[in-house]
């Protein structure tokens, strides 16, 4: 099912729920039953619960983008390091240079057609990810340089290597969802007792507040479903992509 449609149909579902609720203590509410009479402590309370729930849900969104924008940051920076092997590999003789660019660009092609499916689908990195850019690893580190020139080159390329083997290991730690089962149970209970406490006002009796309290609960349902769309960065709608590998490496295939 499309992401969007689940954002639909929970929306939908937290406005019908209302609706339903309320055209049923309307109907069931005794006659003498004045809704003007809410309690104080109760309107109070009422306040002091969904300001509460409103930070605990801030707190959970700006958690979980700021997980996808460290998978992003992982992605460009694997990337970039790759990218850069590549281009200070010039120096090098003409085979060896061939070689390195040959596995850099296989073990790029692999990640981008075969890699993020596997992360999208199962939430983790493959071996054979990790067995192809040991080959580059090997392919760096054990070139021994025949000149000055060659020598000045060798540790950054041996620097950027590092850089591309801690920004895989950054994503590959990054691929499962950020949010504990506790903190989830937290922000549906939370929202139960958010909207619950909407019926403790006595909302029945206009069509406005009705839509106004449906439109309240939707809201809730909208912004439980970013936060579920974002914790796991690499699997769901509005998903961290491969795009920095595809645009510095243009043409490459797995």
């Amino acid at each position: 099912m499309p992401d969007w449609l689940v954002l639909v149909l929970a929306m939908l579902a937290a406005c019908a729920v209302v609706v339903i609720v309320t055209l049923v203590r309307h109907k069931r509410a005794p006659e003498d039953e004045d809704p003007s009479e809410t309690p104080d402590v109760i309107e109070y309370m009422t306040m002091w619960i969904g300001v509460v729930y409103a930070i605990v849900l801030g707190l959970a969104i700006a958690g979980v983008w700021e997980a996808r924008s460290s998978a992003q940051d992982h992605v460009q920076s694997e990337a970039q390091a790759l990218h850069e092997i590549s281009e200070r590999v010039r120096v090098y003789p003409t085979d060896v240079r061939d070689k390195i660019r040959a596995d850099v660009n296989a073990y790029v092609g692999y990640v981008v057609d075969h890699e993020w499916k596997t992360m999208a689908n199962h939430e983790r990195v493959t071996d054979r990810g990790t067995q192809l850019l040991q080959k580059v690893r090997q392919d760096v580190t054990d070139y021994q340089p025949k000149n000055d020139f060659e020598a000045q080159a060798y540790q950054p390329l041996l620097d950027q290597m590092t850089a591309a083997d801690q920004a895989r290991n950054a994503r590959a730690d990054s691929t499962e969802a950020t949010m504990p089962p506790v903190v989830w149970w937290g922000l549906l209970a939370g929202a139960v007792v958010t909207v619950g406490m909407v019926f403790a006002l006595q909302i029945r009796r206009t069509r406005r507040e009705v839509v106004l309290a449906g439109l309240f609960s939707a809201t809730i349902a909208f912004m439980l479903f970013l936060i579920w769309d974002f914790d796991a960065p690499y699997s769901r709608g509005i998903a961290v992509t491969a795009e920095p590998f595809m645009n510095l490496f243009p043409g490459v295939n797995g």
